[in-house]
């Protein structure tokens, strides 16, 4: 073999290995979107008139953090590029909440009113956190005690404490003291116990193989939190945005479940199955439709 031939052999693995990555991180970041690539409010669903729009927030960030920004310039990892929204920026959303006198409710006021047949009359915003990063107390909290605003935030009760997808989760004693000191405004759902992770670019607990694994996965999530808490919670979160039919299936057969919160973009209205709750992620390109929806 010469010299030549090697180095064509060698460009040519380099080539496929690079094309096998660009796929894995476009698969990858495909879910990690939820079931729509473009965050903004759907053409269609700006001519609804009356419905409960879910906001969807994982990390709120000190405006000056330089770490976080310097790892956001050096890693792909779309959670901390899309994920974030800055202190700044959260606090002029709830002001936005506020000066338009959007009526801010909980996921419980949110499941009477659809379970009672009540008509949506206005527009409601559910204000949700997924994971419980540490930032959740530190920096939203406060903000929306000001306003008096509840929220639902899902914790991956196996992993408190840990610092996975680029973020910090809270511990369970950081979680319980803010619970405590929210009383009635904050209400917890789980976000599994040990499976908010991917396998080549596939949730892992939307791998057929994984299905026992991950009922498992879901008794151990309740049970841990009746433990913290006291009590199981109606709420499941999907890690992700959204789950294969076998294991919606499982979800929707679960008697204490009354809310699957999905990353369907959408809005609650009568019409909705609360098992597959769309949400709004909330980022810097979304904002701007969801603002005009609440101002018609």
């Amino acid at each position: 073999m010469t010299k030549t031939t090697r180095k064509w052999i060698l460009g040519l693995i380099i080539v496929v290995f690079i094309g096998l990555v660009a796929v894995n991180v476009r698969k990858s970041t495909k879910f990690e979107l939820g079931t729509r690539e473009n965050y903004a409010l759907a053409s269609s669903d700006t001519k609804i008139k009356n419905g409960i729009m879910v906001f969807c927030y994982h990390r709120i960030l000190n405006d000056n953090d330089t770490m976080v920004k310097s790892v956001e310039s050096l890693t792909p990892n779309n959670q901390l590029h899309v994920y974030n929204v800055n202190v700044s920026e959260f606090k002029k959303q709830m002001q936005f909440l506020h000066q338009h006198h959007i009526k801010v409710i909980s996921t419980a006021q949110m499941i009477s009113m659809l379970k009672n047949n009540q008509p949506v009359h206005g527009k409601y915003v559910v204000l949700t956190f997924d994971d419980i990063d540490r930032t959740l107390a530190e920096n939203a909290a406060p903000i929306m005690k000001h306003y008096g605003y509840p929220f639902t935030a899902s914790i991956i009760t196996g992993s408190t404490g840990q610092y996975i997808g680029g973020e910090q989760l809270a511990t369970w004693s950081q979680i319980m003291k803010l619970y405590r000191s929210e009383g009635t405004k904050m209400t917890l759902g789980v976000h599994t116990n040990n499976m908010h992770y991917l396998v080549k670019g596939t949730p892992a607990f939307n791998l057929k193989r994984n299905y026992p694994k991950f009922v498992r996965d879901y008794a151990t999530s309740q049970k841990v939190m009746k433990q913290k808490t006291g009590q199981t919670t109606p709420i499941f979160t999907y890690p992700y945005g959204s789950g294969t039919p076998l294991v919606q299936n499982f979800l929707v057969h679960q008697p204490r479940l009354q809310v699957i919160y999905t990353l369907n973009n959408g809005i609650v209205t009568n019409e909705n199955d609360l098992k597959l709750a769309p949400r709004m992620i909330i980022t810097k390109n979304s904002w701007p439709s969801i603002a005009r929806w609440l101002e018609r």
